[in-house]
């Protein structure tokens, strides 16, 4: 029917429409266009001061651990693993420093989960991109809640949710041959957003839950004021 969508007839599913690959593509070129777009905008009219050395230090830190936390994991029945709240170190760092510091670093992100687990085996480089790049550096969507009220669990929950996004795109046009064979067939259309929400709702759930004690959500901001707070140089004149 078109070089986006199928339309198709099966005699177990009935009529229905599908997405093709370049659908698939087409989406994901579409989303990165949008959330660039914003993030330049927003990004404008964020007075996030100079980026120093405190600064830099602190996004330093916060992406080594989310990379070591991210070694630290449970495997699921499915597959995916809920890892050590490796998401939310990359989040905090959007939050804490705006929306141009937070994509940066998840963009940096992105790459050590690629060398860490990609590297070795991939199909085609927009299923790393989908995989890896556009779905790690999601994660950077947290600096559009830069400075707001309860920015860093908004932030963090739109940042897991998007980043889903990506996975499950690259999941039905690469990975859906994988699907084992104990998944019900009935539900066959949604084994990508099952598979890929599984682990990162669980892992969003686990850290929501933990940012909601008063005493860590005491320190985690006392931590972001401490490493924000401006320096004279960083002071408008």
């Amino acid at each position: 029917m078109s070089y986006f969508i199928n339309y198709v007839n099966d005699p177990e599913w009935g009529s229905y429409y599908e997405l093709t690959k370049a659908g698939y593509i087409a989406i994901v070129i579409l989303m990165i266009l949008v959330i660039g777009i914003a993030a330049f905008m927003t990004g404008k009219k964020q007075d996030t001061g100079r980026f120093n050395a405190k600064k830099l230090t602190c996004a330093g830190i916060s992406l080594a651990l989310a990379f070591v936390t991210s070694y630290i994991k449970f495997e699921l029945p499915m597959g995916g693993s809920i890892t050590l709240f490796s998401m939310f170190f990359i989040c905090f760092v959007g939050y804490a420093f705006g929306i141009k510091v937070g994509f940066t670093t998840a963009f940096a992100y992105s790459l050590l989960q690629f060398i860490q687990t990609g590297s070795t085996y991939f199909l085609s480089p927009f299923q790393v991109c989908c995989d890896y790049f556009f779905a790690f550096t999601a994660l950077g969507i947290a600096g559009f809640w830069y400075n707001k009220k309860n920015g860093l669990v908004k932030g963090y929950i739109a940042a897991a949710l998007i980043r889903g996004v990506f996975h499950t795109i690259g999941g039905y046009i690469y990975w859906m041959d994988y699907m084992p064979d104990w998944f019900p067939q009935s539900f066959r259309n949604v084994y990508s957003i099952a598979y890929n929400y599984s682990y990162i709702l669980s892992e969003m759930i686990i850290t929501l839950i933990v940012l909601s004690i008063p005493a860590v959500r005491k320190s985690i901001e006392r931590i972001k004021n401490t490493v924000t707070v401006a320096t004279p140089v960083d002071q408008p004149t």
